[in-house]
């Protein structure tokens, strides 16, 4: 397999919960960003920038967002555990979404240097 690519999104993100049937405006990004809302029967979560998390829920700020750049083919199989492998290893903690074309790992912002480093021997990374 050839070395993936990484892109390193510009902002600050979180993630916040809410319950399964809470009925949310789904939060604008000005700059049309990245936002992932998903409700399942346990919970409603949506992950977008820091600066449009909502007060007053429960929340996880802090995290920086790669983008594996793709689309990726259904048929490939390893993807993701090439990625988390390394920060693993790193004991680097992941936060993982996956989309139609392509899966995103949200790590905090305080080990973003440490994750490059582990990520840079199988993955090439754009900012």
């Amino acid at each position: 397999m050839d070395k993936l690519v990484l892109t390193l999104l510009p902002h600050l993100y979180g993630v916040y919960r809410l319950d399964s049937d809470a009925v949310i405006d789904f939060p604008e990004d000005p700059e049309g960003g990245f936002i992932s809302v998903t409700r399942t029967v346990e919970e409603l979560s949506v992950v977008c920038r820091e600066e449009l998390l909502p007060l007053n829920c429960t929340q996880e700020k802090g995290f920086r967002l790669f983008k594996v750049e793709g689309p990726l083919d259904f048929s490939l199989t390893g993807i993701l555990a090439s990625l988390l492998n390394p920060l693993a290893v790193a004991r680097i903690a992941v936060f993982t979404l996956s989309t139609y074309d392509t899966d995103y790992l949200m790590i905090k912002a305080g080990k973003l240097d440490e994750a490059i480093s582990a990520l840079g021997t199988i993955a090439k990374i754009a900012h």
